[in-house]
């Protein structure tokens, strides 16, 4: 069972981010304050959720949420700053938005650049540990996901629809077509990718 705490009697944020290991789009990441006693029968690691769960659990923390916040780094800023830097930012910029200020932060992960004078604690797999880690989790996801359907149809061949930016058959197979678009991140060393499983 995923705790609600790690530091009780704190008002704690949990972070994570979705997109770091595409070719295309942006880094998203969420951030996430759940009312004390906060439970859900089905909140989880967001990759352990199917797309329809997903999609149910966004509107559910949405509006139980006592605050939450979701912010993007696009995929020119990536290349200029790489990708670890990239999602840290874009979580920092989900804590910009957040409509109250946290006492705690925790981290999915094992990287993180302190945020104001917050206290943080990084948390590997942290999405299936605490309840607001996997709540960002699932916001960072569904935020992105829409995201990438919605550039879908300025550029169909590479079938963000399904792959999300994700380096799948069918994308690495379009980059191989037709090249890469503007939303693609030239940083990411798509030769070598594109060299293997084919």
């Amino acid at each position: 069972m995923l705790k609600m705490h790690h530091t009780k009697g704190m008002l704690e944020a949990g972070l994570d981010e979705a997109g770091r290991g595409c070719f295309a789009g942006p880094v998203c990441a969420a951030a996430v304050i759940l009312p004390d006693g906060y439970r859900h029968e089905l909140l989880n690691d967001s990759k352990l959720l199917t797309e329809k769960h997903r999609n149910m659990l966004r509107t559910e923390i949405e509006e139980h949420a006592l605050a939450w916040a979701v912010a993007m780094v696009s995929n020119e800023e990536i290349d200029e700053i790489n990708i670890l830097n990239a999602s840290i930012l874009a979580m920092h910029r989900a804590l910009d938005k957040l409509k109250k200020v946290p006492e705690f932060l925790l981290i999915d992960g094992n990287r993180f650049h302190a945020y104001k004078d917050i206290l943080h604690e990084c948390i590997i797999k942290g999405d299936g540990k605490y309840l607001s880690i996997a709540a960002a989790s699932v916001l960072a996801k569904t935020h992105r996901d829409e995201y990438m359907v919605n550039i879908h149809t300025e550029y169909p061949a590479y079938n963000w629809v399904s792959n999300k930016g994700y380096p799948t058959r069918d994308h690495k197979d379009a980059i191989n077509e037709f090249g890469i678009t503007p939303y693609h991140r030239l940083s990411f060393n798509m030769n070598e990718q594109l060299k293997m499983d084919l």
